[in-house]
């Protein structure tokens, strides 16, 4: 099996092993061994809370630099829509577009375009009698993985839809080779400018089983600080932009939702309540709903960890922004087919979602179910406290460690405690007992 490349690194010296991000973690990634976090590889799905919450900046996402891409020819922009949320004061996307291209970019394609055209066939896809419903969206990498390491029973309910940022790459190569016969594929570069982690792990791991069309993927906050120093409102604009609401409104939860034009839907952001939304999935109780958006970021991508602006004020400028937007300026029939249920090949994901279990205690049945009892004779043994102090974020984990042979018993601090005071009982008990003896000689 190919080792996942992930796109949250960890740095040992500033990390004091402390356990904000282990109690934290959805998965259950993280342990504090010899006084620093370590990541396990197989159970992190690049959320990103980790870097939220590590009071000691020791975490970290890595991305690529705009150098990766100088040697090409024609080099290509996918600004995110959560990008435009960053700028305040931002009256015309057109200023941003600008912005790229003033920075070498020879050409700019929103991906909230391509986010217009995957809603469209989304409205398809579910309308479709053979899609299992709740359909869950494919937009966000960690909902992907999350589903894929958790829950294996859901993984056929998530759509086979690529996500905005893949089909913007594709159009984009698309559009560039029709405008510069002279190119070849291998002259142009796409450059996806990302929100989150998550979608750089996405590039990274060719994520649909075959080669991304995104060939680099940089950070929002590097960007924005670039784009700073280069968007001048005094220069004239050129009328760039070709987004409407509904790809706008994608930067935010709710937005791809809104744009299925379904009332049967549910939105929901922040890993903890996602987590909640896919246990409830999972367990069948759940309301009669066809379509489910959920995002790992508190308020949508605009909450993404690589992002600047608080998330809720990059939603507020984003509702300004696209208040007199049309509706899309990329979706209508004639280009997406007169069939109700039609989706062309490139948009849908061709391999299956596959449940890949990181927790499998051993391949053969009666071993495992042996390790299971193992787990729960050391988790009653247990204090039941999850206080994180063994280096496990609760005493499930904790006992889960201990079978596998990555932890020892005496790593409980509350059971090192109770047996360090029967040994000083025993210790004052003992020449009480001799002095009594002694007494009676």
């Amino acid at each position: 099996m190919t080792e996942y490349k992930h796109s949250v690194s960890l740095d040992i010296e500033k990390c004091k092993g402390c356990t904000n991000c282990l109690k934290r973690c959805p998965t259950e990634a993280i342990r504090i061994r010899n006084g620093h976090a370590v990541i396990n590889s197989s159970r992190c799905i690049d959320c990103g809370e980790c870097i939220r919450i590590c009071p000691y900046k020791a975490k970290k996402a890595i991305s690529d630099k705009l150098d990766a891409i100088k040697d090409f020819k024609w080099k290509i922009a996918l600004p995110a829509p959560s990008l435009y949320g960053q700028f305040d004061s931002l009256d015309e996307i057109d200023y941003v577009l600008q912005g790229l291209l003033d920075l070498g970019f020879d050409d700019v394609f929103e991906v909230a375009r391509a986010a217009e055209l995957v809603s469209g066939y989304t409205r398809r896809y579910i309308n479709r009698p053979n899609s299992i419903k709740p359909v869950i969206s494919s937009a966000c990498p960690v909902i992907v993985r999350l589903i894929s390491l958790r829950f294996p029973y859901l993984c056929d309910n998530v759509m086979p839809l690529q996500p905005p940022m893949e089909i913007a790459a594709m159009l984009a190569k698309k559009q560039a080779l029709e405008k510069n016969p002279d190119l070849c594929e291998s002259d142009i570069a796409t450059c996806f400018i990302s929100p989150c982690p998550a979608k750089v792990s996405y590039v990274k791991n060719d994520a649909t089983d075959k080669k991304s069309y995104v060939d680099c993927v940089v950070s929002m906050s590097d960007i924005y600080f670039s784009l700073l120093g280069v968007m001048k409102k005094a220069k004239p604009l050129l009328p760039l932009s070709r987004s409407g609401m509904i790809g706008i409104g994608w930067a935010s939860t709710g937005g791809e939702s809104s744009a299925i034009f379904n009332d049967k839907y549910l939105a929901a952001d922040g890993i903890e309540n996602v987590m909640k939304v896919l246990d409830q999935i999972d367990n069948g109780t759940f309301p009669d709903l066809e379509f489910i958006e959920l995002n790992a970021c508190n308020g949508g991508c605009v909450g993404g960890t690589m992002a600047v602006e608080n998330p809720y004020i990059a939603k507020a400028r984003l509702q300004t922004l696209k208040r007199y937007l049309p509706v899309s300026q990329n979706w209508n029939r004639k280009t997406a087919g007169e069939d109700d249920f039609y989706i062309p090949d490139d948009y849908i994901i061709q391999s299956e979602l596959e449940y890949k279990p990181v927790s499998q205690l051993a391949n053969d049945t009666n071993e495992a179910i042996k390790k299971m009892a193992d787990i729960q004779a050391v988790r009653e043994q247990l204090p039941d406290l999850d206080c994180g102090s063994c280096g496990a974020p609760t005493c499930q984990a904790f006992a889960y460690d201990v079978v596998k042979g990555e932890a020892s018993e005496d790593e409980c601090i509350v059971k090192m405690r109770m047996r360090i005071k029967e040994l000083l009982k025993s210790d004052y008990a003992k020449p009480e007992k001799e002095s009594a003896e002694n007494d009676s000689k």
